[in-house]
This record gives C-alpha cells, sequence and structure tokens, in this order.
C-alpha cells in the first residue's frame, strides 16, 4: 500500500494523492486517540493496583495473627508483620524460601499433606505445627485455604494461624462465661422454684391454722376438765362423805364437764385427723418428684396441686372441674404438680377478683389432657410466639421472673408431651398434653 500511495504522489495524481493523505491522517489520528485511551486506562490499572497493593500491604502490617502467602510451587511471597515479629527476620528475608522450612521439621509431611488436600479439594484445611521463632516453637493453629485464579486453577495457598496458647485462653473464658450464665440460669430457676414453694407454704400455714387452733383450744379445755377431776378425786380419795361428794361434784359441774370433755376429746381428735389428711397431701404432692416415670391419676394430682394453690390465695376466685374423673398419665407426680401450680397460679392472677378458673380433663390421641382456662383478658396476639420463651412476662417488675411457663414446657417436654395454648378464644387457655397410661396401677 505505501508503495501505491508513492507511486500516486510521484505520478502527480492530484485528487488521488489527496485521498491517501487524508487515509494516512485519519489512520494517524484513529491510532493516537487509541494510544490514548490505552494510556489513560494503563494509568487507572495502574493506580488501582497500587491502591491494592497499599490494602493489601496494610492488612499483612496490621493482622495480629501469623499470615503466610505461597505461591504454587510451595514457596513464600508475602508475610505478615507479626509472622515476622513472631521468627525475629526481616519481612524481605521470606520471600522465595519454601513454606516448610518456616515450620519444625516434624510437622513439615503434614504441612506438605495439607497444602495437597487443600488444593484437591478446593477448601480449608486445618492442621497444628511448629513456627520456629526467634525464641523457640510457637505452636500454632493454622488454616490453611488454596488460592485460585479466574479459571478456578490452584495458584498457591494462604496460611493463617494463631497461637494455641492464646485459643486455649480464649476457650477458657468462654467455658467460664458459660459456667457462670449455666450458674445464673440455675439461680433463676431456684428462685422459680422458691416462689412455687412460697405459695405452696402460704396454702400450708392457711390450712393447719384451723385444725391446729381447734386443737389448741380443746387442750385448754381438757386442762381444765382436768383440774376440776383431779380436785373431785382428791376429795374422794380423802374420805369424804357421800353428801360433801354431792354438793362437790354439783358444784363443779362434773356431769355437764364429762359430756364437754367427750366433744373435747372428739374435737380435738378431728383436728389431728385433719392435720393427718394435710401431711398426707403434703407427702403426694412432693412424692415421685424423681426417678422413673409412673403411672398416676392425673385428675388426682391436678385437684390436689391445685387446692393448694387456692388455699394460699384470696378466696375471690371460682374453681371448677369437668371432663374425665380418672385419667391415668406416665410420668413424675411431683412434676406434674409443679406445672398445674404454676397454671392454676397464672389463671388465678389473670381472672382477678370475681373471675372463675376451669379445669378439664380426657383423653385425646392415645394423651392425656388437662385444660386450665379462665376468663380474663386472653393472651394477645402480638405475645403468643413469645410466651413460652424464658424470663418473658406481662406481669409488673417483681411480680414474676418469667420462667414459670418456660419451666413447665420444659417438664412436659421431658415427659413426652407438649404444653401448649388452646386456640384463641374467651380468655386464657393452656394445654398440657401428657402420655397415656390407661388403667395401670
Amino acid at each position: 500500500m505505501a508503495r501505491d500511495i508513492t507511486r500516486g504522489l510521484v505520478s502527480g495524481e492530484g485528487e488521488f494523492s489527496d485521498a491517501v493523505w487524508a487515509d494516512v491522517l485519519s489512520a494517524v489520528d484513529r491510532t493516537y486517540v487509541d494510544l490514548v485511551d490505552y494510556q489513560e486506562q494503563l494509568e487507572a490499572k495502574n493506580a488501582e493496583l497500587e491502591t491494592m497493593r497499599s490494602f493489601l500491604g496494610s492488612i499483612l502490617a496490621s493482622v495480629s495473627d501469623v499470615l503466610i502467602v505461597v505461591a504454587r510451587g510451595g514457596r513464600v511471597e508475602e508475610v505478615s508483620a507479626s509472622t515476622a515479629l513472631r521468627t525475629g527476620a526481616p519481612r524481605e528475608g521470606f520471600a522465595g524460601r519454601p513454606v516448610t522450612e518456616l515450620f519444625s521439621e516434624a510437622d513439615r509431611p503434614a504441612l506438605e499433606a495439607a497444602m495437597t488436600r487443600a488444593g484437591q479439594g478446593r477448601c480449608p484445611v486445618m492442621l497444628e505445627a511448629g513456627l520456629i521463632a526467634a525464641e523457640g516453637e510457637t505452636p500454632l493453629e493454622l488454616s490453611l485455604s488454596p488460592r485460585m485464579d479466574e479459571r478456578g486453577r490452584v495458584t498457591g495457598h494462604v496460611l493463617t494461624g494463631r497461637p494455641l496458647g492464646e485459643l486455649r485462653q480464649a476457650y477458657a473464658e468462654l467455658a467460664a462465661s458459660h459456667d457462670e450464665l449455666k450458674a445464673a440460669q440455675a439461680l433463676l430457676v431456684r428462685n422459680e422454684k422458691l416462689a412455687s414453694l412460697g405459695r405452696l407454704l402460704a396454702g400450708v400455714a392457711h390450712e393447719l391454722n384451723n385444725p391446729i387452733s381447734f386443737v389448741y383450744a380443746n387442750a385448754h379445755a381438757l386442762e381444765r376438765y382436768a383440774g376440776k377431776f383431779e380436785s373431785y378425786f382428791e376429795r374422794v380419795q380423802s374420805g369424804a362423805d357421800r353428801a360433801e361428794l354431792v354438793r362437790l361434784r354439783e358444784e363443779l359441774r362434773l356431769d355437764r364437764e364429762i359430756r364437754n370433755l367427750r366433744d373435747a376429746v372428739a374435737g380435738a381428735r378431728d383436728g389431728a385427723e385433719r392435720v393427718r389428711d394435710i401431711v398426707e397431701d403434703l407427702r403426694r404432692l412432693s412424692s415421685e418428684g424423681s426417678g422413673e416415670r409412673v403411672a398416676f391419676d392425673l385428675v388426682e394430682t391436678a385437684r390436689v396441686a391445685a387446692s393448694w394453690v387456692m388455699r394460699g390465695s384470696r378466696g375471690d376466685v371460682e374453681i371448677g372441674f369437668a371432663g374425665a374423673d380418672r385419667v391415668m398419665a406416665l410420668g413424675r407426680p411431683g412434676h406434674v404438680q409443679q406445672v398445674v401450680m404454676n397454671l392454676v397460679q397464672n389463671a388465678r392472677d389473670a381472672a382477678g377478683p370475681g373471675g372463675r378458673m376451669e379445669l378439664w380433663f380426657g383423653a385425646e390421641a392415645e394423651a392425656a389432657v388437662l385444660k386450665v382456662s379462665d376468663d380474663g383478658p386472653g393472651v394477645p396476639d402480638a405475645v403468643r410466639t413469645l410466651i413460652f420463651d424464658p424470663f418473658f412476662t406481662t406481669k409488673e417488675v417483681g411480680q414474676g421472673t418469667g420462667l414459670g411457663l418456660a419451666i413447665s414446657a420444659k417438664i412436659a417436654a421431658e415427659h413426652g408431651g407438649q404444653l401448649s395454648l388452646c386456640p384463641v378464644g374467651t380468655g386464657a387457655c393452656f394445654r398440657l398434653d401428657l402420655p397415656l397410661a390407661g388403667d395401670r396401677p
């Protein structure tokens, strides 16, 4: 083409020469524009590369863990400042060295095998290896990750490690924090149980007060009667005549006191029997609290637990029982009574003065069922999903820990059952499902 242009110019073909020169100048302009564009792109790439190098350099200078960048052949390309500091060697002296030389001789085969596994599996590999440091070997927990190019080919590896001593200290601190958390949780659970125990003791104190007072009053009456009879029999033993004994008997009203004596003895016996029944209820309440599960009557167990809650509270809430008269469940009666006491206490608090609650018993789908409902305000939709969460409560501060329902749900789950909210309706309703035991003793 150059010869054609030259021939056109030499031959004096003016029009042809101008067209050729125009094409040449246009091609030069395009080439210049392309060169300028390429120069701008190159400068932008260089600036981006410099920024990336600065960024990577700041990372390598700031990380506290050991960081080693290895090429495909297993030779070091870069190390972090912390690596140089731990080994006591300048960063410039690491480039080109086999990475295995940085670790103890005994760990080198394992390191080479780990790099092979990481490259083949395209995934990180964990191992422990001793880094040769200025003051001896430093055991590290290494994470070895493969480096890959845009085509997915392995171009090297990145090793990051932290001294095992620091990790063990961090694990020890984490374990200590976990132990403290468990201790705090155990304390809160104990406080919730103590709160239930306090309600139980309030019922016990109220229930025992009447029969004990009755026994105490009759004991004073018996003491008074004993004094009169002692006076009469002293006169009999001293040889008093019949007339004097008749007069003394009328004066002391012994005939009436004999009848009163029988009433006092019967009253004291009734009071003592009532105390015995209360103690028996308490024994059933605390029995079978742990150990193997047994067959028990859910109706009787729930009635005893509910009665103790109501005894310890104001008599301003009506309680009713409905459904089956006997439902045999399989579990630990003491634990189930704790659940029932919590549900009844919550229902009593929700119903408020003049309110009503009901306990319904039945058997559905191989499960012994107890439903505790009240005519209170019910459970809002916004909190239905949170009602069994630990520490969640709608009560005022100081009136509950928010652990009662959470513990009750856990007890039900441990029995192979479930504690749940009934479908939305009037008031609140909780349903307790337990394994059905049939009529086994």
